[in-house]
């Protein structure tokens, strides 16, 4: 008897025994390329060049779409995942609301609690999702199909209006929850040792 799971013909089951090789293989790269962030970002860095330089020898139109995907990985990456507003905003809610428990809690200090920043995007599946989106962007330039003829000024210029108001608004929101989005390497020492 044939169990359900198994393909019908070999010719599938050889199939699918080199798409879970190539998989394997793949997720192995992956796995053996995360601890080098540097090297993993230079390697995206060189592969966005060749994409730009494709774009400028093959006179075509493929960088704006590409362009505001980035944009939207960027602010996931440097919004916190539990926003600070999206929490007062509940808090204030159950204040007002006079839930279970208002007044009864012990009072504390919301300021000096020690939280750590999560991002929404993790650094990871930025680098991923970038690197596999311009790999995607590099492979549509050779053909005509997705050379679709715009006027360009006003796609850079709207990507640029996105941009400055996206990011101000970000900025604003780093300011006023006092946070900031990277680790810029230094150490905490406490006491002096």
């Amino acid at each position: 008897m044939m169990n359900s799971n198994e393909p019908s013909t070999p010719g599938v089951a050889n199939v699918s025994m080199k798409l879970n090789d190539a998989q394997r293989q793949y997720q192995q790269l992956l796995d053996r390329i995360t601890p080098f962030v540097l090297y993993r970002w230079l390697g995206s860095a060189g592969l966005l060049s060749v994409f730009l330089l494709r774009i400028v020898f093959s006179q075509g139109w493929y960088i704006d779409a590409h362009a505001i995907y980035i944009l939207n990985l960027l602010l996931a990456f440097l919004q916190p995942k539990f926003d600070p507003s999206l929490q007062d905003d509940l808090l204030a809610d159950e204040i007002e609301g006079g839930g279970e428990d208002s007044g009864e809690s012990l009072p504390s200090q919301r300021d000096d609690e020690f939280r750590p920043f999560v991002r929404r995007l993790p650094e990871w599946q930025f680098w991923l999702s970038s690197t596999r989106a311009t790999v995607i962007a590099l492979f549509c330039t050779f053909s005509e199909a997705f050379d679709v003829p715009v006027y360009w000024p006003i796609l850079v210029i709207y990507f640029f209006v996105l941009f400055a108001l996206t990011m101000r608004r970000q900025i604003q929101h780093m300011i006023k929850y006092k946070y900031i989005p990277f680790d810029i390497g230094r150490k905490v020492r406490y006491g002096s040792h």
